[in-house]
This record gives C-alpha cells, sequence and structure tokens, in this order.
C-alpha cells in the first residue's frame, strides 16, 4: 500500500514538472501567406489583423513560382492563403486552392470578381486604360476599337502582348469580339504601333512625355505611382504629360482586371486563413488599399483616395472574370500567330 501511495506520488510530481506545463502550454495561433504583392502594399494589412485577432501572420513574399511551389510542396504545403494579381494568376491558382463557403465574402465580393467554383476572390479593382498626351490628344473618350483606326497609325505604345496584363486584356475582347474579328483588331493594333513592344507600364507613360508616341496602354495605379514618385521625379512629369481615359469595351464598360486571394488545397490553418480572407474584404481593410496603392476596393461602399477619383468616374465590363481567365491560352496564341510582339 505504501509503495502504491509512493508510486502515485511519483506520477503526481512528474505530471507537474514534466506534462501539465506542455499541455497547458497554446500553440501560437498563426496564418502562412504566400504573396505575390509587395509587401509595402500588405504589411500594413496584416499588422491590423493581427493587432485585431491575435493571429500571426507569417508570409513569403516573390515575384513569380508561388503557384508553382505550392503544387511541389502538395499535401506539406505550410501555405493558408495565396495574394496575387491578375486573373491568369488567380485562374491558375485553382489547382491548388480549394473551395470557400463564405456568406461575407459572396456579400462583399461582386460575383463576376469571384470564381465559379468559389476557389478564388477579388480584392480590388485595377483599370487597363488609356494614357494620351495632353499636347496632342484632344480626345477624352475612346473604345479600345478605334485604335484600329488609320488616325493612330505609329502613334500607340505597348509592352509585350504576352505580358500577363495584355493577354488578360486581349483574352476579355476576344470574349466580346469573337475570334475573327479580334483577330483583324489586334492585326490593326499592331499596325498602329510605335515600335516594337518593350518595357513597362510606364515606360510606355515616358515614351509619350517624349513624343515617341501618343497614346500608351497601362494600368491605373501606376498614375499614383508616378505622381507620387519622390525617388525618381522624373515621372512625376511624365505623370503631368498625359490624362487617363477609360476606353469602353466592345459591350461597353471599361475592362477592368483584379488582385485577389484563394486559400490553399492544403491549408493546415483553415480557420484563421479564413478569418484573414474575411478581414481582407473589411472596411478597414479595404480603405487601406484604397489609399497605399491606388486601387479601386472591391467593396462599392468603400471609398476611393481623393487621388484615384481625380482621374474620372467609369462603368466596368460586365464580362466575368473567369471566363478572361479561361480564353487566355487562346489569346496568347492568336499574339504569336500574328506576330504581334515583333511590332509594325
Amino acid at each position: 500500500m505504501a509503495f502504491l501511495k509512493s508510486g502515485f506520488f511519483v506520477f503526481c510530481s512528474l505530471w507537474v514538472i514534466f506534462i501539465s506545463p506542455l499541455m497547458a502550454r497554446e500553440v501560437p495561433a498563426e496564418v502562412n501567406v504566400y504573396s505575390y504583392r509587395q509587401p509595402f502594399l500588405v504589411e500594413p494589412l496584416f499588422e491590423k489583423f493581427t493587432a485585431q485577432t491575435g493571429i500571426a501572420v507569417k508570409v513569403i513574399f516573390a515575384k513569380k513560382g508561388l503557384i508553382e511551389r505550392v503544387k511541389t510542396e502538395g499535401k506539406r504545403s505550410p501555405a493558408d492563403v495565396i495574394l496575387t494579381t491578375d486573373i491568369g494568376r488567380l485562374h491558375a491558382a485553382r489547382d491548388v486552392s480549394q473551395a470557400v463557403s463564405s456568406p461575407l465574402l459572396k456579400q462583399h465580393i461582386p460575383a463576376i470578381a469571384r470564381g465559379t467554383e468559389d476557389k478564388w476572390f477579388g480584392l480590388t479593382w485595377r483599370a487597363r486604360v488609356i494614357y494620351a498626351s495632353n499636347a496632342r490628344v484632344r480626345e477624352t473618350k475612346l473604345a479600345f476599337e478605334d485604335l484600329t483606326d488609320a488616325k493612330w497609325r505609329g502613334r500607340i505604345c505597348l509592352r509585350s502582348a504576352q505580358h500577363p496584363y495584355n493577354v488578360a486584356l486581349f483574352a476579355a475582347l476576344l470574349d466580346s469580339m469573337g475570334e475573327a474579328k479580334f483577330k483583324k483588331w489586334l492585326i490593326g493594333l499592331k499596325a498602329n504601333l510605335a515600335a516594337k513592344p518593350s518595357g513597362n507600364d510606364r515606360a510606355q507613360v515616358r515614351r509619350v512625355y517624349g513624343g515617341a508616341c501618343d497614346l500608351a496602354i497601362g494600368n491605373t495605379y501606376y498614375m499614383g505611382k508616378m505622381q507620387t514618385n519622390e525617388k525618381k521625379p522624373e515621372q512625376k512629369d511624365w505623370a503631368a504629360s498625359v490624362h487617363i481615359i477609360f476606353p469602353d469595351m466592345p459591350k461597353g464598360g471599361a475592362h477592368v482586371n483584379v488582385s485577389g486571394m484563394a486559400m490553399a488545397k492544403h491549408a493546415p490553418n483553415r480557420a484563421n486563413a479564413l478569418k484573414l480572407m474575411e478581414f481582407l474584404v473589411s472596411k478597414p481593410a479595404q480603405e487601406i488599399y484604397a489609399q497605399v496603392n491606388y486601387e479601386y476596393p472591391i467593396r462599392d461602399d468603400v471609398a476611393l483616395s481623393p487621388r484615384v477619383k481625380s482621374w474620372g468616374a467609369f462603368s466596368r465590363d460586365s464580362t466575368a472574370l473567369d471566363s478572361i481567365g479561361a480564353l487566355r491560352g487562346r489569346a496568347s496564341q492568336l499574339i504569336d500567330e500574328t506576330g504581334f510582339n515583333a511590332g509594325p
């Protein structure tokens, strides 16, 4: 009997010393994010999320290869949430993401900015627009179909047609026009280029500023980035030399792309991932998107930044982004078939 009591005392002592502290120690709440979005934009969002929920956000940033990394990691992937830009990457992420059922996400994100299988969700809009020379272009309204008019011969600048932003735009036009009409349009646009496509969106505005062309195609937020660039103040001059035109698509409205998110297929912290995704469409988070990166909030009840609002109002093309994503492959083939990137 004394032996049993002694053994029980030893067991209790070991429990108190070794086992009890381990059971009492809580596993830190966290969520792992793979992000194509730049740190300066998303870090303020994550800081606010952690302060509000106590959930730590661990982030891996990269310019490319994150979706391929999730595929390679398979079931062992630590990724919970994937943040990316462009419908192309969101469409590609469907293979490494899972469906998410959230009334909150559906309430605030329009159907055209959600995947049909609820595997991706838009967070911000970005319109692809025309930057027109103040000195040489009087027009304040144009349609994309107008860009094949002979009056613009040698007057249009564009980055590579195979860049994801242009492939998405061309896929949207392919969806609206049908293949025969789109191919003819693509050949007409190629004939009006000022030079072989090269550089990035801001480089096209620089060429307008320098007189190499009169129209350039680029995303809206680059105007804000140029207007506020203190490290390269010459970009303020580029921005001041142009005005933004929101060109109509064939069925009406301006072409818009999105930045967005998806929950990884094997997310180890699914509940926390959902909390982060729902936070990113909250008003405070959407206001950060609007102010920091000159994008358009996905929520219609969140105000634009004064700078973005100054560029003018527009209506959005109603084409579902999933439809655009599905046509990107064919649009890319037609770009090559027409030799578009060889220039005029």
